[in-house]
């Protein structure tokens, strides 16, 4: 019963199922249990188009198409920030995401210059249908300062939106502050990662760095695979992002693992920001993986460190975007049976734990949406078989490293990549043993030897109110 209960609450491809929220706040869309309603403003601060020729953009919610028209700076263009879109002739702008639901939509808009008249309107699709319809009145710009147009939506389900000038000719619009109400997560197009939520909870902690000495390092209990930050270990290349720190394959073209610490001042209020990108401090020569590298490949940009666990600010969110902390991840693999654990994870420190966590891939050839692949983007990156993670529990304290002891709750989790995966994760606990035995790599070496020895061979079996586990989501 537990189990097909949580199979209806993960539908996450389509309209995931509501239920009450849990007595604290804490939403984790998309993949997980609750949904909370969220504002999502796109400011277009972020990014920047200088010609009117079509093409995408990353802006602060995603991937947008703009067609005939830009972002505008100039003394001409009515912005409230830097900058706003500006669209000319039969332009419009696209989101290339899905939103969980909305509301309401407001929008921002002027007549550009001194331009004259142009009629706009707003239209919507759904994940399903994904045909455009109009929704609520077309509106005419004529002002030359930023007026403010609302729009009723009231749909569930998986939506995105598009604005069309309709009007044509030379004159030109301004658009700025588009701002969706009653949403849910965001998903960005060809099944990029949602491989969590953002999570909030009720007071904004102090911003702190995760990376401190000694306690709170993400590299505390030990470095895997001794990874070097030399050009020529280019397989097993040391990367501090700062966030979280990683092992990085040059030729596999991604991590081949992940590690971070996660506290209560690591989650905080601060927006899923989706700005996936390659990271340009690779080194020089080096292929840097791009966000269309996953476009129709039947993978989502699956997270090793997710979004969910970096709210606490902006840029620490962001830096788990970068794409060489991503993998190609079966949808379902990424969106229902990793994002469950990825949430109780969250939990146990929202119950007053902090916890250390290593996550990775191996092998090649996995099976997503489209089939079975050994690599992505023309052969440059690997598909990996398995993904992997490791996941220390202890109480908040200091002195972590002698506060881990035989009895100390640790979880491993090692599953295939394939599509066909169930959503229960306690379905493949296995032993840190187990995994170093598939990977080669020496997981918790900064422990004693006999405190290794005992929690590297135990297999978790739930939390002590319920041995069965799926109820632990």
């Amino acid at each position: 019963m537990l189990f097909l209960t949580a199979v209806i609450l993960t539908s996450c491809g389509n309209n995931p199922q509501q239920t009450a929220p849990p007595p604290t706040n804490t939403s984790v869309s998309y993949g997980g249990n609750y949904h909370t309603a969220l504002t999502l403003t796109e400011d277009f601060e972020q990014g920047h188009k200088a010609a009117y020729a079509s093409g995408n953009i990353v802006f602060k919610t995603g991937n947008w198409l703009l067609q005939d028209a830009l972002t505008g700076s100039s003394e001409a263009d009515y912005k409230t920030g830097k900058q706003s879109v500006r669209i000319r002739n039969n332009g419009k702008i696209s989101m290339l995401f899905d939103v969980d639901g909305a509301s309401t939509v407001t929008v921002k808009h002027a007549a550009y210059g001194e331009d004259g008249a142009s009629a706009w309107a707003l239209f919507v699709a759904s994940s399903n249908d994904k045909t455009f319809k109009q929704v609520g009145a077309t509106i005419i710009s004529s002002n030359h300062n930023l007026q403010t147009a609302t729009f009723n939506i009231n749909k569930t389900g998986r939506i995105r939106f598009e604005i069309r000038k309709l009007s044509g000719g030379k004159n030109r619009i301004n658009l700025d502050d588009f701002t969706i109400s009653g949403t849910g997560d965001i998903q960005n197009e060809g099944g990029t990662s949602v491989s969590t939520g953002d999570t909030i909870v009720g007071t904004k902690p102090s911003p702190t760095d995760s990376v401190a000495a000694g306690d709170n390092d993400n590299l505390l209990l030990g470095n895997p695979s001794g990874a070097t930050h030399s050009l020529s270990n280019y397989n097993n290349y040391l990367i501090n992002q700062k966030y979280y720190t990683e092992s990085y394959s040059r030729d596999r073209c991604g991590p081949n693992w992940v590690c971070w610490h996660l506290g209560a001042t690591d989650l905080g209020s601060a927006s899923r920001s989706n700005d996936f990108r390659p990271d340009t401090k690779l080194p020089a020569g080096w292929y840097e993986a791009q966000d269309y590298s996953y476009q129709g490949s039947g993978f989502d940009k699956g997270h090793n460190c997710p979004s969910g666990d970096r709210t606490n600010t902006s840029d620490a969110n962001s830096a788990t975007f970068l794409l060489d902390n991503i993998v190609p991840q079966a949808p379902y693999n990424n969106q229902r049976t990793w994002e469950h654990l990825e949430s109780f994870t969250r939990g146990q420190v929202q119950q007053g734990n902090e916890v250390y966590i290593m996550m990775g891939s191996y092998g090649t050839g996995g099976t997503g949406s489209k089939g079975y692949a050994e690599t992505i983007d023309e052969g440059r990156i690997n598909v990996p078989a398995h993904i992997w993670k490791v996941v220390v529990i202890i109480p908040n304290g200091d002195q972590d490293l002698k506060r881990i002891n035989k009895n100390t709750t640790v979880i491993a989790v090692d599953t295939p990549n394939d599509n066909s995966i169930n959503p229960n994760w306690m379905q493949y606990i296995c032993t840190v043993r187990d995994i170093e035995k598939n990977t080669g790599y020496n997981l918790l070496s900064n422990l004693p030897k006999a405190v290794q020895d005992a929690i590297e061979t135990s297999r978790y079996a739930g939390t002590p109110k319920s041995k069965r586990s799926y109820a632990d989501d």
